[in-house]
């Protein structure tokens, strides 16, 4: 996490529509307990500090972001890519979170004991800080509980006095996500439903306490760490106090289920329902379908977002380096192969299990005609694999002869009409000199800004953005950390877990009607019976689908205990150093490097740092 500057300041706007600073504001080490607590406005700034060690969520540099099989970049010179590579370890985590969190719920522990000392504020606010802060301390826990599994648990302001023998040992997990819940629980009773004002936009609220109370529970029924006797018969604290649950428990679905459940109606009661809005600025194809889907992330007032990250984020993050070649574009965010083929047909099934689709020749060159107006440029080149998708593909994924919705800037050309753009699209072209590939030379400027696997994402991108001529920020909007679809499929995937067969497909169906393709009934009738095994493959893709590209994969596949599957695999894409198309119409194996170590990799590792610190710590098995 990157400590953010201090500052005295209140309420700036973080992004248009949305948010203030208080992910800003870290008090002075020296004011922490003398002056934080002389008045109501002190209290506030010193609450709002206690979020600011949040890790960004909208940074391409995070521990969860391009480093799932979703995605494959050139830009692997930058610190994430050690994540794909498998090459942390305690000695060097790279990326770690376990001081920053620590920081954070100490911080928020000294803010509970000072609370009520704080002159002339009254009850309801008082009550509403204090329920912000046992939401964050909740919502730590949480953080380190999905990245390290049992954690330390903090229970109050510890002392820095405490001797080095008696410093707390780890706890087993059952008890870490116990008290999670528990403080999670005791927010709901003081914190609003909603925030009523833009200045408070990302601040706790009960629903998002019930929603990450929920997500808890469902890490806790997961394979990963229900009865995981594969991975941790052998994890025991240095007193042989077992870490892990050993024994697996049906009940942890159940109270799972529940929890979900809870969630989603405390959602709906306030308002929050799955984004449906057709009214878009921009030009785009005439199917309404796809510029709702590609706003679900991006629209400013979105009802579905339960929580959200509101710092904007840099220049070197999502937006600017996905978008396809121009002044500050640089064509580099690039579906795998893997991951293309995770999208559904235009029957909402699997390609490789559609009956109208699993014997194409998936490479096969055609030109697009008109009637496919919607997916692709009539009279371009593409593979048929391109063709007659789901419209989340086409919302989410430019390909060879397809669109790219986004605006150019009007003073230098970077999209002009010889280059293929043409209202307010682009129109791709992989191939080596067309507008978004590699370019003709490994000298060239692309020959490290290009897509790999010879396709670019749309998702997270602004349609309405300008590639401009000099340095550009993105458009910024609030990122979703939780919505709404996230609890109805984990609420499908705990009712199957629980044989509720009939809610899963309830509740996967309002997930695909949303996304424009039949209900799991119609789709599967005659190819397939829906039983618990089928349901719950059809309820994993559909998560890796639906969250392409926001951080949940890489955690999904790590609690479902797949990972190794996927992360360990070399990635796989369309030739992009082809001259033709025949060429380009290429699956070669990218020469990027891939390791996954089970069950090392499945946690991160604790530094060596706090374990020299610390003579009761023990690390995760394998570090």
């Amino acid at each position: 996490m990157k400590v953010l500057k201090k500052t005295a300041l209140l309420l700036i706007a973080l992004i248009t529509y949305t948010s203030c600073n208080y992910l800003d504001i870290v008090p002075d080490e020296m004011d922490r307990e003398e002056n934080a607590f002389e008045d109501p406005n002190a209290a506030l700034r010193y609450i709002y500090s206690c979020y600011s060690y949040l890790p960004q969520e909208n940074q391409s540099g995070a521990i969860d972001m391009l480093t799932s099989d979703e995605i494959v970049t050139p830009f692997e010179n930058e610190v994430f890519a050690i994540f794909l590579w498998g090459n942390y370890t305690s000695t060097s985590p790279v990326i770690s979170y376990w001081n920053t969190l620590y920081s954070g719920l100490r911080q928020c522990h000294i803010f509970l004991k000072n609370v009520d000392k704080v002159p002339g504020l009254s009850t309801q606010l008082r009550n509403d800080y204090a329920a912000q802060a046992k939401f964050l301390i909740g919502y730590y826990h949480y953080l380190l509980i999905r990245c390290y599994g049992p954690i330390i648990l903090i229970k109050g302001d510890e002392s820095i006095s405490t001797l080095p023998e008696n410093y707390a040992a780890r706890s087993p997990l059952d008890e870490c996500i116990e008290y999670a819940c528990q403080m999670l629980d005791e927010a709901v009773t003081d914190l609003p439903t909603v925030r009523p004002t833009i200045y408070e936009y990302g601040l706790a609220t009960s629903v998002a306490a019930k929603a990450v109370k929920a997500k808890m529970l469902l890490y806790a029924a997961s394979p990963l760490f229900n009865g995981n006797t594969e991975f941790y018969a052998n994890f025991k604290n240095k007193d042989n106090r077992v870490l892990m649950p050993l024994e697996y428990d049906f009940k942890k679905w159940d109270n799972a289920k529940t929890a979900m459940e809870e969630a989603i109606i405390a959602a709906k009661d306030a308002g929050h329902d799955l984004y449906m809005t057709d009214n878009y600025l921009n030009p785009y194809p005439e199917d309404p379908i796809q510029p709702r889907l590609r706003y679900t992330m991006l629209d400013r007032g979105n009802k579905e977002i339960l929580l959200a990250e509101t710092r904007p984020e840099g220049l070197y993050d999502l937006q600017n380096k996905t978008m396809p070649n121009g002044y500050y574009a640089w064509n580099g965010i690039a579906p795998t192969w893997t991951m293309l083929n995770r999208f559904y047909t235009k029957n909402g099934l699997p390609y490789d299990e559609d009956p109208s689709f699993k014997d194409n020749n998936k490479l096969e060159i055609v030109t697009v005609d008109a009637s496919r107006s919607v997916q692709a440029k009539p009279g371009q080149r593409t593979i048929l694999f391109n063709l007659a998708r789901e419209p989340r593909y086409y919302a989410w994924v430019a390909f060879q002869g397809g669109y790219y919705e986004l605006m150019s800037a009007t003073n230098n050309g970077s999209y002009t009409p010889d280059k293929g753009y043409e209202n307010g699209r682009l129109i791709c072209d992989f191939v080596v000199g067309g507008n978004c590939s590699r370019g003709e030379s490994m000298q060239s400027l692309r020959a490290n800004n290009y897509s790999p696997s010879g396709y670019l994402s749309k998702k997270g991108i602004d349609p309405t953005n300008a590639v401009g001529g000099s340095r550009t920020y993105p458009n910024s909007y609030p990122w979703p950390v939780i919505r709404l679809a996230d609890l109805y499929l984990g609420y499908a995937e705990a009712c199957v877990e629980t044989n509720d067969l009939d809610n899963a497909k309830i509740y996967l169906n309002k997930v695909r009607t949303r996304a424009g393709i039949p209900t799991v009934e119609d789709s599967w009738k005659n190819v397939a019976t829906l039983d618990q095994n089928k349901l719950r493959q059809i309820v994993r893709q559909e998560r890796l689908i639906e969250f392409f590209l926001e951080k949940q994969n890489f955690w999904d596949l790590r609690r479902w205990k797949i990972a190794e599957e996927y992360y360990g695999t070399k990635v796989k894409g369309l030739n992009v150093n082809a001259t033709t198309i025949e060429n380009f119409a290429q699956v070669v194996t990218l020469d990027f490097e891939r390791n996954f170590q089970s069950p090392m990799n499945y946690l991160m590792p604790i530094p060596i740092d706090e374990l020299n610190k610390n003579e009761n710590l023990v690390n995760n098995p394998g570090y």
